[in-house]
């Protein structure tokens, strides 16, 4: 069903760039190549060759429309290196577009992708916006869930039938001089779980129904202030003995200060209820649904430039997770211009302390993954040529009591990589890592990268 839409789709909008005034193509290829030595698997060696391209057609007849595609598409050469095959693509959007010349009205049609208060929604199917009278402007959008295959046999049936539409809508109103406050809906899917005609029959209500509040302020030039918060107003099934069920699906606040031109001071603070979360977040057809529990996370950090090229960052962020424990990460970070050299050096040290993380485990009911990250990078950067190179480094303080160290308490990462723009439209680049891991014992990755952009105007275009 879904490569029958991907063709249904590329069949209709294809034949359209052949009546634009400018068409623009970008392609991205890439060679990777890397071998890993995990304990208790065999040595493998992977060879993938990830092919990006993306279209831009405008003035189908009328400047007022254009056409716009993207996709990828991978193949193994040695060992598979991804879950479903040797090979996978997909399209990410192909929608026809038009701008309406009063109101900033607009409309999309195809694949694409709606931002709103409640998520990040990607469909088959149709977008409008405009502006209207009085501050306020409305958006809205209807179609097909984009759903990707992560999921068993029987749970993506489950799921499909479940999320049978998606519709969504925005309302906002530009406060002046001041910000904007918008309210959101959103109904994804409308069939219970109960009636997918199955032997056995799901219980995971994989549909939603939210509304979301957001808000910008910046009422002066040394504060800003950008809030959001989503309800669940869905009905689901019955809550299991003892959960918590919270109607607040997700909330998340952040202010800025200026305090100087050279210094700010940000805070945050987020919220997320899993179950609700989820049935909610970006692309939820990625994520797991049947996650429990809450997540916080409070943060803070301090900038300060001293001199115009050199930027220096503190932070801190303590994050809760209800059924895993907590974690406070807290650090300091610098950056170093040095423009006569081409030069740009960055460094970073960060101490996290986790030491009861929980492990659903009758031995070990709680393990340490307190531990010190140092990082140091370099960039060049001269005419067509560049480079730079990256490395990290992570010591565990209890390497001997966490099963999922495997008893290494260091690790590190180093990254190089060297990049030439050969001509305008045209640029190769290659990357070299070497790793050594808990996971991947010792990992070697190699990365080519091709990038090529055109474009042509017919008589009468730019």
């Amino acid at each position: 069903m879904k490569q029958r839409i991907h063709l249904a789709l590329l069949a209709a909008l294809v034949p359209a760039a052949a009546f634009a005034q400018d068409v623009n193509v970008y392609s991205t290829t890439m060679a990777q190549m890397w071998k890993t030595d995990t304990p208790g698997f065999d040595k493998a060696t992977y060879a993938p060759v990830t092919e990006f391209l993306g279209i831009d057609a405008t003035k189908l007849g009328t400047d007022a429309l254009s056409l716009h595609l993207y996709g990828w598409g991978r193949t193994d050469l040695k060992d598979q290196s991804a879950l479903g095959g040797k090979s996978a693509g997909d399209l990410t959007y192909g929608y026809l577009q038009y701008d309406f010349a009063q109101a900033n009205g607009q409309i999309k049609a195809g694949r694409i992708t709606a931002f709103g208060t409640t998520g990040v929604e990607q469909l088959d199917g149709v977008y409008a916006r405009t502006d209207l009278k009085g501050g306020f402007a409305i958006s809205a959008f209807g179609g097909i869930p984009v759903i990707y295959k992560n999921y068993g046999v029987l749970p993506q049936a489950d799921i499909t039938f479940q999320k049978n539409f998606l519709a969504g809508a925005r309302l906002s109103y530009r406060i002046p001089r001041m910000g904007e406050l918008g309210v959101s809906y959103l109904q994804d899917g409308s069939n219970a779980a109960k009636d997918l005609d199955v032997a056995t029959p799901r219980t995971v209500d994989y549909s939603r129904r939210q509304v979301g509040v957001d808000l910008t302020l910046a009422p002066v030039a040394f504060f800003d202030f950008t809030g959001r918060t989503v309800f669940d107003v869905a009905n689901h099934p019955a809550a299991a003995p003892g959960e918590d069920r919270k109607r607040v699906a997700e909330q998340e606040f952040r202010g800025t200060f200026h305090i100087l031109e050279n210094l700010s001071a940000t805070g945050g603070y987020v919220q997320r209820n899993f179950y609700s979360y989820y049935a909610g977040g970006t692309l939820p057809s990625l994520f797991n649904q049947n996650e429990r529990g809450t997540y916080t996370a409070t943060s803070g950090a301090v900038t300060y430039a001293p001199v115009s090229a050199l930027t220096l960052t503190a932070d801190l962020r303590h994050t809760e997770r209800e059924v895993y424990g907590y974690t406070t990460r807290a650090g300091l970070e610098g950056r170093l211009n040095v423009p006569a050299a081409n030069l740009v050096f960055g460094g970073a040290y960060h101490k996290t302390v986790a030491f009861r993380v929980t492990l659903v485990d009758s031995v070990t009911p709680a393990y340490s993954l307190s531990h010190s990250e140092m990082r140091g990078w370099v960039m060049y950067e001269k005419g067509p040529f560049s480079a730079s190179l990256d490395g990290i480094r992570l010591h565990f303080t209890d390497a001997a009591l966490n099963p999922a160290l495997n008893g290494k308490a260091i690790q590190s990462a180093i990254v190089g990589s060297v990049g030439y723009q050969a001509a305008k439209s045209f640029k190769v680049s290659g990357d070299l890592s070497v790793e050594d891991t808990a996971l991947y014992k010792k990992q070697v990755m190699g990365l080519l990268r091709a990038e090529y952009r055109f474009g042509f105007a017919l008589k009468g275009g730019k």
